[in-house]
C-alpha cells in the first residue's frame, strides 16, 4: 500500500488501530478508504455504491464493539467491504472476487472477523438472532450487530425474526437506510427532534433521569413509568411512532449515518443499554464519488476495469435478460393477460422498460421469492398470463411454492430462471446450478434451457399454451455464439454437429452455457485426431430420449453427458436412467461430467471455474482420451481453460 496516499489507513492492520484514532483522523480515514474502494474495486469490479455508503458507520462499529468477540453480522454481505479493510484484509484487496482471493461477501473461513457467511438478503436478523440466544444461554457478555440494509425488510425473513427477537438479549440491529423511509418524517421539527435524539447531552440527560428517579423509595419506579409513558404519548402525537417501538424494542435514531461520530453516540448508548436495541441509521449510496451518488443503482455493482468517471454504455440487446424484457413487452402488447413479476430484480431481469409500459401488470414484490411465486399463481389462476423472473440462486427460496402452490395444482406460470451457470466473480452463493437438479424431480413440470434469442423467443410462446409450470433458464451472457454456428437442428429441441449414423470416436450430449466448452474441447480433440459430437438438448424435460438415441451409433465409443449443474438428480442423471433402456447403451462408455457434491469453489488464484468445478475442457479430453491429458499432451484443453 502507498503509504503516501493512504497515510492513515496504511496503519490500519485490525480494529484495535481504529479504536487508538482520533475524531480528526478518522474523518481523513473514511476519505482514504472511500478513495482506496474507487481505486480497487473499479479494477476487480464488485459492488461500489453500498460500500461508500457505509465507510463511516464500519468505522464506527469497530471503535465500539470488539470485534471478533462482539459479532457482526452483514446482511447479503455485499456491503462489507470496508469492514474487510479494517479487519487486516487490505493488502489482499486486489483479489476480490478471483479465485482463490478474497470474496465479494462475509465469509466464515477467510477470517474470524465473518463470524457469519451470507451473500442473499435478509438472513442477517434472524442469525444474529441465534447468535444471540446462544450467548445468553451460555453467560456469556459479548454484543451481536446485525447491519441490515432497508431494502431487507421488503423481505418476510426479517419480520419472522423480529417477532422472535426477546427484550433482554444483547442484540444490536442497525437497519442502514438508504433508499426508503422507516421511520415517520414531519418536516423540520422530526429532523430537530431526531438530531436532539441523538445528542450525547439527551442520553446523558435521559440515562441520568433514569437513575435518579428510580431510586425514589416507594414512588421512584412507578414515576419513572410514568414519566416516559408521557414523554411517548408527545413524542407520538408530535413526531410519530415507529414500527420497532410499537412491537416494544427500544429504538434510537434516526441519524445520519455518514456522521462517524454521531453514530458512534448512538452504537454506545445502545451497547450501554445492555438490551435488544434498533439503531436506526441513514446513508447516502456512494457517498462521496460524484458519479455513484447521483446514480446508486448503476454503480450498485461495477464490472471489472471500467472508467470510474462512467459507466460503460450497455447494449440492450446484448444478453438473454435484456431480450426478455424486450419480447415480453412485444407480448403484452397483444395480449392483456400477460404481467411481469420480479423479487426486487426490476433491472437485472430486464423488466425496467415493461415497467413503464404496463405499469398495471408489473409486479416487484421486493426481496419476497416465495411470495412472488405464490402470487403469480395466483395470477395464473385468475386468468391472467404471469411471467415470474428470479435468479437462479435466489429461486431455491421458492422451493416449496413451486412444489406445493404451483406445480400440485397444475397451475400456469412461466419462470424464467435468470443467471442459470456458473458465476465466475461471486461464487458459490451466486452458482446457477441446482435449479435443474430440484425441479427435475417435480412432476408436470416443463423445463428449456434456448441456446438463442430465437429460442428464447420461441419457448416463451409455447408457455402460454402449456397445462403446467413451464421453467426457460439461461445465464448471464447473450446467445452461445460457437453453438450457433457449429450445432444445427435435427429435431426441434435438439441441434448437434454431426447426423446420425456418422461414424465418430466420442459423444458429448450437454445443454446450456457449458455448451462452449464442449465445442472448444471438440476442436482440441480433433486437432489430434480425436473426431468428437456434439449433441446440444434445448428442451431437459420431458426429455425427448428416442431423439437423442439417434445420434448414439451402435458402436462402443465414449457417451460424455456434460452439465454445468449439479450431478445428483440433474439431466445427466435422468438421461441415463431413460437411455439405459436401450439395449445399446449397457454396453457404452458413459460417464456423467457435472459438478459432483461440491460447492464448485475456485480455490486458487488463477483458476478456471470450469476447472475447479471438474468439468473444464481438460476434463472432458480426460474421458474422451481414457488417460490423464496434461497441459504438454493436450495444450489447446489447456489455453481453454484459462481464458
Amino acid at each position: 500500500m502507498n503509504k503516501e496516499k493512504y497515510p492513515i489507513l496504511s496503519r490500519i492492520d485490525s480494529p484495535e488501530d481504529v479504536k487508538v484514532l482520533t475524531s480528526e483522523e478518522c474523518r481523513a480515514l473514511a476519505q482514504e478508504t472511500r478513495e482506496f474502494l474507487i481505486e480497487n474495486v473499479m479494477k476487480t469490479g464488485g459492488h461500489l455504491a453500498s460500500n461508500l455508503g457505509v465507510v463511516e458507520l464500519s468505522i464506527a462499529l469497530h471503535r465500539v464493539f470488539n470485534s471478533p468477540d462482539d459479532r457482526i453480522i452483514w446482511d447479503v454481505g455485499h456491503q462489507s467491504y470496508v469492514h474487510k479493510i479494517l479487519t487486516g484484509r487490505k493488502e489482499r484487496f486486489d483479489t476480490l472476487r478471483t479465485p482463490g482471493g478474497l470474496s465479494g461477501f462475509t465469509k466464515r473461513t477467510e477470517s474470524p472477523h465473518d463470524p457469519y457467511g451470507a451473500g442473499h438478503s435478509s438472513t442477517a436478523m434472524s442469525a444474529a438472532l441465534g447468535f444471540a440466544y446462544s450467548d445468553a444461554i451460555s453467560k456469556r457478555g459479548n454484543y451481536t450487530v446485525a447491519v441490515v440494509g432497508d431494502g431487507a425488510f421488503t423481505g418476510g425473513l426479517v419480520h419472522e425474526a423480529l417477532n422472535n427477537m426477546r427484550k433482554n438479549l444483547r442484540l444490536i440491529v442497525i437497519i442502514n437506510e438508504n433508499e426508503m423511509s422507516i421511520s415517520k418524517n414531519i418536516g423540520r421539527f422530526s429532523r430537530h427532534i431526531a438530531k436532539m435524539r441523538s445528542t450525547r447531552g439527551y442520553l446523558k440527560t435521559k440515562s441520568f433521569t433514569r437513575k435518579v428517579v428510580s431510586r425514589i423509595p416507594l414512588v421512584g419506579k412507578p414515576l419513572f413509568r410514568l414519566i416516559r409513558s408521557i414523554k411517548k404519548a408527545l413524542k407520538n402525537s408530535l413526531y410519530g411512532s415507529n414500527y420497532f417501538e410499537d412491537i416494544g424494542l427500544y429504538y434510537l435514531g434516526p441519524v445520519d449515518g455518514n456522521d462517524e461520530e454521531a453514530v458512534e453516540i448512538l452504537l454506545r448508548e445502545a451497547m450501554s443499554s445492555k438490551q435488544s436495541c434498533i439503531v436506526h441509521v441513514k446513508t447516502i449510496k456512494g457517498k462521496g464519488f460524484a458519479p455513484a451518488e447521483s446514480d446508486p443503482a448503476g454503480y450498485h455493482s461495477v464490472a471489472p476495469g471500467q472508467d470510474p468517471d462512467c459507466l460503460d454504455s450497455h447494449d440492450g440487446q446484448s444478453n438473454f435478460s435484456a431480450r426478455f424484457g424486450e419480447l415480453l413487452c412485444r407480448m403484452a402488447n397483444s395480449d392483456e393477460r400477460i404481467c411481469a413479476v420480479t423479487a426486487a430484480m426490476t433491472d437485472g431481469c430486464g423488466l425496467k422498460n415493461f415497467a413503464h409500459l404496463y405499469p398495471e401488470r408489473f409486479f416487484d414484490v421486493g426481496i419476497a421469492e416465495e411470495h412472488a411465486l405464490i402470487f403469480a399463481a395466483g395470477l395464473a389462476a385468475g386468468g391472467m398470463k404471469p411471467f415470474v423472473s428470479i435468479y437462479s440462486s435466489f429461486l431455491q427460496r421458492g422451493y416449496d411454492s413451486i412444489l406445493h402452490d404451483i406445480a400440485l395444482q397444475k397451475i400456469p406460470v412461466t419462470v424464467c430462471v435468470d443467471r442459470a451457470s456458473l458465476s465466475e466473480k461471486d461464487g458459490p452463493t451466486h452458482h446457477g446450478i441446482f435449479d435443474v437438479s430440484f425441479l427435475y424431480g417435480i412432476p408436470g413440470t416443463e423445463i428449456y434451457a434456448p441456446c438463442d434469442f430465437e429460442s428464447l423467443e420461441k419457448f416463451m410462446d409455447l408457455s402460454l399454451s402449456a397445462a403446467g409450470p413451464v421453467f426457460i433458464r439461461y445465464p448471464n451472457s447473450g446467445p452461445f455464439s460457437s453453438a450457433c454456428e457449429c450445432l444445427v437442428y435435427k429435431e426441434p429441441y435438439l441441434r448437434s454437429s454431426f447426423a446420425p449414423g456418422e461414424r465418430l470416436d466420442g459423444i458429448i450430449i450437454t445443454y446450456g452455457k457449458i455448451v462452449e466448452k464442449a465445442i472448444e474441447a471438440s476442436f482440441a480433440l480433433s486437432d489430434r485426431g480425436f473426431d468428437c459430437g456434439v449433441v446440444m438438448l434445448e428442451k431437459l424435460k420431458p426429455l425427448q430420449i428416442d431423439a437423442v438415441m439417434k445420434y448414439i451409433p451402435d458402436e462402443k465409443i465414449p457417451v460424455l453427458f456434460l452439465e454445468e449443474g449439479i450431478k445428483s438428480g440433474g439431466c445427466g442423471m435422468n438421461f441415463y436412467e431413460k437411455a439405459k433402456k436401450f439395449p445399446t447403451m449397457l454396453e457404452r462408455d458413459f460417464e456423467i461430467l457435472a459438478i459432483d457434491d461440491n460447492f464448485a469453489e475456485a480455490f486458487s488464484a488463477g483458476t478456471d471455474i470450469y476447472s475447479s468445478a471438474g468439468i473444464g475442457a481438460e476434463d472432458i479430453c480426460n474421458f474422451m482420451t481414457g488417460h490423464r491429458a496434461t497441459a504438454k499432451d493436450c495444450p489447446e484443453c489447456a489455453d481453454i481453460d484459462n481464458k
